[in-house]
Parts: C-alpha cells; structure tokens; sequence
C-alpha cells in the first residue's frame, strides 16, 4: 500500500476522523468522546457524492446535444457518482486537516480533478469539494452520504428541520418537479432549504450534532433501521437532467458542509 493510500486520521481533543482515500475517500470514523457516530459494517462512514448526487434517470444525462450513458448501479439508474468507487491521492495532512483529491476518468466522460478537504476542531468538521475542469464544461454535482448510527446506546436519534419544500417523489423514486409542503417521515426525499441547509439530529441525554450548508439541497433517508441520512449536495437527485449546474474553465462547483456537535 503507497503513502498516498493509506488511512488518515485527525484527531482535536474528543473527537477523531478516519478517512479512507483507497476507498471513494469515504470518512470511515467520526468519535466524539470515544463514541462512534457513523454505521460500520458493509454501508458505513461518510462517501463523497460526486460528479452526480442521488439517482440520474436511467444513467443517462445530456450536455447540450450529447447524451452520455453512465452504468446503471441501481437499475433502472445511475446513483451516487463514480467518486465513492475511485482510489482517491492525499495531497496534504497535517493532523487537524487534510486533503485529497483525483482525476476524473471513463465512465466519466469529461476530464477534471476533484479535490475533497477535511477541517476537523474540537467541537466541529468541516467538508469541502471542488470540481475543476480541464477542458470542456459540463454539468457536475457534489455532496456528502453520511450513515449516522440511529441509536448511540440510548434513545434513538430525533431529525429536526424546517424546509421550504419537498420535491414530490414519484414511484421511480425520482423528484416528479412539483414542490409541495414537506411530510412527515419515514423520508427518503429532497428538500429545499433556500437559506441554507441546516438540520438537527439529537441523541437526547447525549449528543446534539448540527449539519449546515450555504447550499439549498438536502436529502433526508430515514428507512433503514440502525442508520439515518442527511445529505447536503449542490443539486436535486437527477439535478443533472433538470438544474444543471456547469463546472466552466473559469468557474469550478465549490460547496461546503460544516457538521458542529455537543454534548447534552
């Protein structure tokens, strides 16, 4: 295993990061106090959504007149991005911050580099992602998949937010384009959040963990049973066919996530 794959871990009083760049450059551990608060097992930790978050309608989205087919790795779709499955290079650790980055590559169709930054203090971590091009623009997404363990050994954890809408999901499991008044869960749906993503997730009795971003996207997945979602990406599911956000030769996709905790 070179230097560049190996294990990084940061570490400010409390609280401990893992990050796993051989594998997606997935946060594979965050302890606070000793106190994992990420799944483990098979769908573990953090992975990077990118250069597409959530389902992309039957892998397939356009850039101007050219149709590109990415792998359908959830039939009938694509989902995620190829990030999570792509051996990441760490290009800097100091500790309390790191950063990694890679080059995009088939099935992608673009070239570009993808570079993912970790700010770890005692009290908070911040994420960031930029997407650069090297030749033609096109359409790009980012965000963050964390699993948060449902329970930390004592009540289970309660999701609290206030959006502005709810993208309607069809059976397809893909936003319908009608925004209508947010539900009550179980969700695995899209939120808008104009002024913000800011949701709460509360252990009560023990940790109180708040995940803010200055974009207005958010999916909340709340289905399984050891683990919850709340994912800040910079677009819908399917946003590369429906709002597509262009990375340019002079403007990269930049967005960031800042997750703050305490103890209660």
């Amino acid at each position: 295993m070179s230097s560049s794959e190996k294990d990084v871990r940061l570490s400010v009083g409390d609280a401990e990061l893992t990050v796993n760049p051989a594998n997606g450059c997935r946060i594979s551990s965050l302890r606070i106090g000793g106190t994992e608060l990420l799944r483990q097992g098979e769908r573990y930790g953090c992975f990077p959504m990118v250069p597409w978050c959530g389902r992309m309608e039957n892998g397939q989205f356009r850039n101007g007149g050219v149709l590109h087919r990415m792998p359908l790795t959830a039939p009938p779709h694509a989902i995620h991005g190829t990030g999570r499955d792509t051996a990441w290079r760490t290009a800097r650790d100091t500790g309390t911050e790191a950063s990694f980055y890679y080059d995009l590559a088939e099935p992608w169709p673009y070239p570009g580099r993808v570079t993912q930054t970790f700010e770890l203090a005692e009290d908070s971590l911040t994420l960031a992602f930029g997407i650069e091009t090297y030749g033609d623009s096109f359409p790009a997404q980012a965000g963050w998949h964390p699993w948060f363990r449902r329970n930390l050994g004592g009540e289970d954890v309660r999701i609290d937010f206030d959006a502005a809408w709810q993208e309607e999901r069809g059976e397809d499991h893909l936003p319908t384009g009608r925004r209508i008044p947010p539900l009550d869960g179980p969700w695995d749906d899209a939120f808008g959040m104009p002024d913000g993503v800011e949701v709460t997730l509360t252990w009560p009795e023990q940790l109180e963990l708040t995940v803010k971003s200055r974009t207005e996207w958010v999916v909340v997945y709340d289905e399984q049973a050891e683990a919850v979602c709340v994912e800040p990406q910079s677009g819908p599911p399917n946003g590369l066919n429906t709002e597509p956000r262009y990375v340019t030769p002079i403007e990269p996709l930049e967005i960031a996530t800042t997750w703050s905790w305490r103890t209660l």
